[in-house]
């Protein structure tokens, strides 16, 4: 089906937000473990993030950019080297700081969708062993009930943590600036991390279940689109299992799965992920395949079975909005395709409200709204109205 899209293609009450995160946009996150690693000698983060987009101060002016185009969610950030900056000493001014971004959100009318953990981690937490430390739960979950007060301020939506399988890849790309070659193939995640993620996922949506019932919890799984070559459909459940499956079936049990997807990978008997023929590639060197939500969502609803999607991330990294629209129409088309057919989608975050530091480049813009890195002047793209004008009716 080749759906026109306009504000009736998706149900009245579908999530329709802008996505964006704490450490990429804020700037001078100081006390955090990826501050130090951009500021070592001989850091293999090609550029820093500094000051980022200052949306630190300037989230007032972004809210009213997602606001006033059209959208009704908000997607961002926690940072916990704010929270705690040091270990056991929690800043009333970074928790009143975070409050009040959930107010603005609200008094604007977005609903505010906040995320607890996005790869950074406070930088005595890393060094006491990160993760891996015997209290890291523990320590995870003293974080997470600092944050009452913005977490009554007006959240409905938490996400505990951003692509815990990344997550558990980041050791394996320390050394090359964090990148993700989404097509040739990730290293597969580590193990203990994996078990890791899932032990702190599963702790926090008790612990703000308990808490906080009002709120809708889950997480955010990088999925791509995975397609088999004939007969090598068990080569592709193999290589999917370790890299993005077995975070899925952990969502068992919440209130949705967060799917974020940005192209697709063709995998051969040998199991080796590979581009498209002749393909279309965006600033990140990943095929330019709209199509690549719809068969994400098909497979993530194969594994999660009765539990809800949102795609809390979907974009492409480009310089021409054209392509930007262009790519973002045929995602959703496929999106509703798949909702067609029976995929229980809930909601659609577009990654990313502003161009901002993509974990060691400037280069790739995945924004609606445009940033002057050296006067922070926002200039909204003409995707922002567009897609902001697609928003089903709250």
């Amino acid at each position: 089906m080749n759906h026109e899209l306009s504000s009736t293609t998706f149900p009245p009450g579908f999530l329709w937000g802008t996505a964006i995160g704490a450490h990429q946009s804020e700037g001078n996150n100081t006390a955090s473990d990826w501050w130090y690693r951009e500021h070592l000698p001989d850091s293999p983060i090609a550029e820093r993030c500094g000051d980022a987009i200052d949306s630190y101060h300037r989230w007032p002016e972004d809210l009213d950019l997602a606001a006033g185009a059209g959208f009704k969610d908000y997607r961002f950030g926690i940072e916990w080297s704010r929270i705690e900056p040091a270990d056991g000493a929690i800043s009333h001014a970074a928790l009143d700081h975070y409050r009040r971004i959930v107010e603005g959100a609200v008094t604007r009318g977005l609903r505010p969708t906040v995320t607890l953990h996005h790869f950074t981690l406070p930088l005595w937490f890393a060094a006491r062993g990160g993760w891996l430390a015997e209290d890291a739960v523990q320590r995870f979950l003293g974080y997470v009930d600092a944050l009452a007060p913005v977490l009554e301020a007006g959240v409905e939506r938490v996400m505990t943590i951003n692509e815990p399988n990344i997550v558990a890849v980041l050791p394996k790309l320390a050394s090359s600036n964090g990148d993700t070659d989404l097509t040739q193939g990730l290293p597969v995640p580590d193990e203990a991390l994996t078990k890791v993620m899932i032990a702190v996922h599963r702790a926090t949506v008790e612990r703000l279940r308990t808490r906080h019932p009002h709120l809708e919890l889950g997480w955010g799984v990088s999925v791509q689109d995975y397609q088999a070559d004939p007969g090598a459909e068990a080569a592709a459940d193999a290589y999917c299992e370790p890299r993005d499956q077995v975070f899925l079936r952990a969502s068992k049990g919440d209130d949705y799965v967060g799917v974020q997807t940005y192209t697709r990978g063709l995998i051969s008997a040998d199991g080796t992920p590979r581009l498209g023929p002749d393909p279309e590639l965006t600033q990140t060197g990943w095929e330019f395949y709209p199509p690549a939500l719809g068969g994400t969502v098909r497979r993530v609803a194969r594994i999660v079975g009765d539990v809800p999607l949102i795609v809390t991330e979907n974009g492409v990294a480009t310089s021409d909005d054209t392509q930007r629209i262009r790519y973002t129409t045929g995602a959703l088309r496929a999106l509703r395709a798949a909702m067609d057919d029976g995929v229980d989608v809930r909601g659609y975050f577009h990654w990313s409200l502003l161009d901002n530091w993509e974990w060691g480049h400037w280069g790739p813009a995945f924004g609606l709204v445009a940033v002057d890195r050296e006067t922070f002047t926002r200039t909204p793209k003409p995707s922002l109205t567009w897609l902001g004008s697609l928003a089903p009716e709250a």
